[in-house]
């Protein structure tokens, strides 16, 4: 009887230790995991294999326009080609950010072959009757008083070109004395265009009133039309 008490104290001890974990549980276990845990109600799961939501960031505000200064275009019509020197001369001198454009219109002239004017009407006279006698039909003296009086004209030509060839046809035929005088009626001419900034406009206008106090100003042409 004493050993079946005994023996059933024991099994209850032993349960008992069991239930408490006395007799060893392998550390593999979830409840010993638990267990070990310490402050577990705050511990939160912060990645589950899966990436990291994106975070927005700010866009990159787009930075102010930066806007060319204003300019300002002067142009000038039919100015003389040492007016027009004498203006780029001085532009680049005190206001060198303003740049010319200049477009050249040709003079306009005329080529007179001749014989130049002799001593006496008698000279006129001999040096007619030796052309007629080198063949040359088209000749006159000249009467007008200035001077080209009594000069032998020869022919007037509107091209350099066409003067040359009648005067290599005279020499061919002997008259040596011939030669070519160009006769402008028009002298080359050149229109302008002055751009630069709008805030030296005043110093611009007081270089063109020195320069060329009477030249004429127009529009310019549109940016993209203008020459470069």
């Amino acid at each position: 009887m004493r050993l079946f008490v005994f023996l059933l104290i024991l099994a209850n001890l032993l349960f008992f230790a069991w239930t408490h974990e006395y007799l060893g549980v392998s550390r593999d276990s979830d409840a010993y995991r638990v267990n070990q845990q310490l402050l577990a109600d705050r511990i939160s799961v912060v990645s589950n294999d899966q990436p990291p939501p994106e975070v927005s960031r700010p866009e990159k505000t787009a930075k102010p326009v930066e806007r060319a200064p204003a300019e300002v275009c002067v142009a000038l019509g039919e100015m003389p080609v040492a007016a027009v020197e004498s203006i780029e001369a001085l532009l680049t001198e005190k206001l060198p950010a303003f740049k010319v454009a200049r477009t050249a219109v040709p003079g306009n002239s005329s080529y007179w072959v001749n014989i130049p004017p002799l001593k006496n009407k008698r000279e006129a006279e001999n040096k007619a009757a030796e052309l007629k006698k080198f063949g040359v039909k088209e000749f006159f003296i000249v009467q007008e008083s200035g001077p080209n009086s009594l000069a032998i004209s020869l022919g007037l030509f509107s091209t350099q070109e066409a003067a040359e060839s009648a005067l290599d046809t005279l020499r061919d035929k002997g008259v040596r004395s011939a030669r070519i005088t160009e006769r402008p009626h028009k002298p080359a001419v050149a229109h302008v265009e002055i751009r630069g900034p709008e805030a030296q406009a005043a110093e611009l206008n007081q270089i063109i009133a020195q320069a060329a106090p009477e030249s004429s100003r127009g529009a310019c042409k549109p940016r993209n039309a203008s020459s470069q």
